[in-house]
């Protein structure tokens, strides 16, 4: 199919070539219908786009900081930036999308919102956009990611949000989004999904991924304006892979530049070890979408590990697999050990603590950085910052607080 298309995926069926679709119960399409039209409608309707794009700047903070990795830099022989999502209003990139989504919600006159979350940052900022936008709020959250980000789970109770705890399956991610599209089929007609990742059915990937693509239209314009020319690789950290894509995205077509994505590596390489779909996962269907799924000889959905709550899932979204066919971006594994060394090393180099979703894109710098030459440009996507994490690294490294 080839990159020179890429603006014209997904396709009419919400296909990005063998990827993406439409896997759901029949209740679901017409409002999976609806939303499509509605979303169509919002794209190229000037007051929808000029309200989602003033709340981005008078509420979430945008444009994010481009910021020169000054010492980073010097240690690698490469000139690193870093695209601070950890800067925008809640603390990270997912902020985009619930607000852009929970605008849709009030085009399609639905006041109750439901939403999944792993890490606890999409939770957040589907709450906040919630109470913005005068919208009810119920987030599905596994007990297990609950234990790990009690933080965030307190702050999206004091925006008023409902925190609905699911003690099934590995009580994380994938079984708040099974969850979270149980209660959407029983409660479609007053309901709409905040779906908080590039994955799922068709609208969803392309919609969170048009959603977030402000973060590479913005580090496009910073490092022209930095540099006078565009990077020579581009990373991030990847689980649905919603701030990963919207890095990316922005940059498919320009073929000079390099794209690479961490995934969650774990402990080791036996399924169940870790959340690297492209190292051990194969194509299979997996809530609404065709993509790289962990999963057995019998095509059942294993368990997953990451240090990380927010990567800490059996697939990818369809077009980061799509992206990978095309030989267009890269995937590599990042362990635990590896993040929490990233973590480390952002903190102590320049002054920033990140999430431990985005210390995964750090955690593999130091091997990354041997794809380009000597003074090559490269572009970190930092998704989110580290204050969720605190309390987790230290129970990790033996920290008593």
């Amino acid at each position: 199919m080839g990159v020179a298309r890429s603006s014209q995926l997904p396709d009419a069926a919400g296909r990005f070539g063998r990827y993406g679709g439409r896997y759901v119960p029949e209740t679901l399409i017409p409002a999976l219908d609806e939303i499509t039209a509605a979303y169509a409608k919002a794209r190229t309707d000037r007051a929808f786009q000029t309200r989602f794009t003033t709340i981005l700047k008078d509420f979430v903070g945008r444009p994010t900081p481009l910021t020169f990795a000054a010492n980073l830099s010097k240690r690698y022989g490469r000139r690193i930036y870093l695209k601070r999502e950890d800067l925008c209003h809640t603390g990270a990139h997912k902020i985009n999308n619930a607000i852009g989504q929970g605008l849709l919600a009030l085009r399609l006159k639905k006041k109750r919102i439901i939403a999944e979350t792993g890490a606890g940052q999409h939770g957040v900022a589907t709450a906040t956009a919630c109470a913005l936008l005068g919208l009810k709020c119920h987030v599905y959250m596994g007990t297990e990611d609950m234990r790990r980000q009690q933080p965030n789970v307190f702050r999206m109770r004091l925006l008023g949000a409902e925190v609905i705890g699911v003690d099934s399956g590995t009580r994380t991610l994938k079984d708040a989004v099974n969850e979270a599209l149980r209660d959407w089929v029983t409660n479609v007609e007053t309901t709409h999904y905040i779906l908080g990742s590039a994955l799922g059915p068709h609208p969803y990937p392309m919609m969170v991924r048009d959603f977030q693509s402000v973060i590479g239209r913005e580090a496009r314009k910073q490092i022209l304006a930095a540099e006078g020319r565009l990077p020579d690789l581009l990373l991030a950290c990847v689980g649905g892979g919603s701030n990963s894509i919207g890095l990316f995205h922005p940059f498919i077509r320009d073929t000079t530049v390099r794209m690479v994505g961490a995934e969650a590596g774990g402990t080791g390489s036996e399924l169940g070890q870790h959340a690297a779909r492209f190292d051990g996962g194969s194509y299979g269907i997996f809530q609404g979408m065709a993509s790289y799924v962990l999963q057995n000889s019998d095509g059942q959905v294993v368990g997953t590990h990451s240090v990380s709550a927010g990567l800490d899932y059996a697939s990818i979204g369809p077009e980061h697999a799509w992206l990978r066919d095309e030989r267009r971006a890269d995937y590599v594994r990042c362990s635990d050990d590896q993040a929490l060394a990233g973590l480390h090393l952002l903190a102590e180099t320049e002054g920033i603590i990140p999430a431990l979703e985005s210390a995964h894109a750090i955690g593999v710098l130091p091997e990354v950085v041997k794809r380009v030459r000597k003074g090559a440009i490269i572009v970190v996507n930092v998704s989110g910052r580290g204050d969720k994490d605190v309390a987790e690294v230290a129970r990790k490294e033996g920290v008593e607080l």
